[in-house]
């Protein structure tokens, strides 16, 4: 039996503030004033055995800082469940039913987040404004985030606002749109975060969600947004294109230059490695047209890493892969830009500098870039530092064969 989804939200809630069920029932007890609330009854809520009361909900809410309202309601949803023995979250009731059209689905996609939001998508009623309000703000608030934290920690944040939009969607009404466009970006987000950790069955389900999401939305930008995370584990060249080119088409028109810039810089990147050297610096150029019109910071929420360092290292990356002569005033201005501090994008722009400037024929400057981006990436790990480093290892030369054995070291873990 399927663990009913207000309770997995007291579950997402607790986990979310990073604290056991003792340390919630101490929480909750510091909120009401009052040492009532013990360990084994947080874990009965946490199961479903039991609803809290209004009252326990109202200190649950100020012990986790989340908005009273929407609890409320999903206590009082919980509870009709209970009564009539409405399993709707039951596992083998889900995979009975057919989703957005036609995909079913299964027992082990049910019981995950992306299961659960696709089973929302098929539903629909009323949610007041304030709560739809809260819940996209936070998803933007979310890949603001994705700058500054690595995947292991943005993980569950992500994953519990997803199961909280989830919860919404049956009683969306009027701003069903405006709510599946915010699931879009989320699921995207959590697709990103699960490739990241390695998770690439999980990340294409969520991706699939996502464009399911711009689907019912009638939203393309958010199909664009799965297709260009998933170009990134395309199983050749000639498939992450094809996904690109469809990407750009899918942000074309007024307020998407930031998503556009980026969907073309993506598509320059892949013609380049493909040899399409005409098809790379045609791409580029657009992209760089549409980024002189961009706001990445008041466009979709899912823009927000697209800042002028990721730009620097498409572009660094499209010249160093056809040995442009533009790479060298390219790399002095990256370099610049990037300044004393690294910013977080940071890591990435040194890594295609890195790789740019060896296949450029700049060895020396490669090679010290190199070195600077080897410390960077350690200290702030992500897959995309671990495929930099692979490449950079492999045009760096004999001189530097530690630092190249310690980047594939670190380019496997």
């Amino acid at each position: 039996m399927a663990v009913d989804p207000f309770a997995e939200l007291l579950r997402h809630l607790r986990r979310n503030a990073n604290r056991t069920q003792d340390e919630q029932a101490g929480a909750i007890n510091a909120a009401s004033g009052r040492a009532t609330m013990t360990r084994r009854e947080v874990n009965r809520y946490e199961n479903g055995a039991n609803v809290p009361t209004d009252h326990t909900l109202g200190n649950i809410a100020l012990a986790c800082g989340v908005p009273l309202e929407p609890l409320l309601r999903e206590a009082k949803a919980a509870r009709a469940r209970r009564r009539e023995k409405n399993k709707a979250e039951d596992l083998d009731d889900v995979k009975r039913r057919t989703l957005l059209g036609g995909a079913v689905i299964g027992a082990a996609a049910a019981a995950e987040p992306w299961g659960r939001l696709a089973y929302a998508l098929s539903k629909g009623s009323k949610i007041d404004p304030e709560s739809t309000g809260v819940l996209i703000d936070h998803a933007a608030r979310l890949h603001v985030d994705e700058l500054n934290e690595s995947a292991l920690s943005l993980q569950s944040r992500v994953e519990a606002h997803l199961d909280a939009i989830t919860a919404a969607l049956p009683r969306a009404g009027a701003h069903e749109r405006a709510l599946t466009i915010a699931a879009g970006e989320t699921a995207a987000l959590a697709g990103w975060v699960a490739w990241d950790l390695g998770e690439h069955d999980k990340a294409t389900s969520y991706y699939g969600v996502t464009s399911e999401c711009a689907k019912k939305a009638g939203h393309p930008p958010l199909r664009a947004l799965a297709l260009g995370y998933a170009s990134y584990g395309a199983p050749n060249p000639a498939k992450a294109l094809e996904m690109l080119s469809q990407a750009a088409q899918d942000v074309r028109g007024r307020g998407n230059a930031t998503a556009a810039a980026w969907a073309l810089g993506r598509y320059a990147e892949e013609a380049a490695q493909s040899g399409d050297d005409a098809g790379a610096l045609r791409a580029l150029d657009q992209a760089k047209f549409a980024y002189d019109f961009a706001d990445h910071t008041s466009e979709q929420a899912w823009v927000r890493f697209v800042t002028p360092y990721r730009m620097d290292s498409l572009t660094l990356s499209v010249y160093g892969e056809l040995k442009r002569q533009e790479l060298t005033a390219t790399a002095d201005s990256a370099v610049e830009r990037l300044g004393g501090e690294l910013p977080e994008s940071g890591v990435v722009v040194l890594g295609d500098l890195a790789s740019a400037l060896l296949r450029g024929g700049d060895v020396d400057r490669g090679a010290y870039v190199a070195h600077q981006f080897a410390a960077a990436a350690e200290s702030k790990p992500n897959t995309m530092g671990r495929q930099r480093a692979q490449a950079i290892a492999a045009g760096l030369p004999d001189t530097e064969h530690d630092l190249a054995s310690h980047l594939l070291t670190f380019a496997t873990l």
